[in-house]
């Protein structure tokens, strides 16, 4: 059995789940997450813990009951604290706005580039260059941070583009003149 999948979640108070027709439901106070469990795996909730079960004892199941486990412990603390993502802008002229729902972004191009944020995801911008987003979703949250981070990545000679906050970029040496 996996390590991961056999430890129980906790669910904290305020925190409701349920489990209906292959579907988990969890609700908290920043909101409300849904996500359909495999076949091969089955849920008990009870006392305020939730754990998995297997059906089967085989090598794919062991890895979906780790998985599981840790995306629904994600579910979890999503909705009762959120998730947080932080990323940094490096180059001279490089910055980012907000404006309602999207951020436009100058990274060097010739153009502004408009980027259009998802349902769930909040952001805030400090000093036009460090962006924090937030959501209960820690998978979408992590897809739209690396959406974000493509469309500029950093470079390894001069740092320039964007990076995730605790990313250490490794720089290389520039060309040296020879006479």
């Amino acid at each position: 059995m996996s390590r991961v999948g056999k430890k129980p979640i906790a669910i904290p108070e305020k925190i409701k789940v349920s489990y209906s027709n292959r579907v988990v439901t969890v609700q908290g106070e920043k909101g409300v997450l849904e996500r359909s469990i495999h076949p091969a795996l089955d849920l008990k909730v009870e006392q305020g813990l939730i754990s998995i079960l297997m059906n089967t004892d085989d090598r794919k199941t062991r890895a979906l009951q780790g998985l599981t486990r840790s995306l629904v412990n994600n579910m979890v603390t999503g909705v009762s604290k959120g998730f947080e993502r932080v990323l940094e802008i490096n180059g001279i002229g490089y910055r980012a706005e907000a404006k309602k729902n999207d951020i436009v972004f100058n990274l060097g191009y010739s153009h502004p580039i408009n980027f259009n944020l998802p349902e769930g995801i909040s952001v805030s911008i400090d000093k036009n260059n460090v962006i924090t987003l937030t959501g209960i979703d820690k998978e979408k949250l992590g897809h739209v941070a690396s959406a974000i981070r493509r469309l500029k990545p950093p470079e390894p000679y001069k740092g320039k583009g964007i990076k995730y906050a605790n990313e250490h970029i490794r720089r290389k040496a520039g060309k040296t003149g020879t006479k």
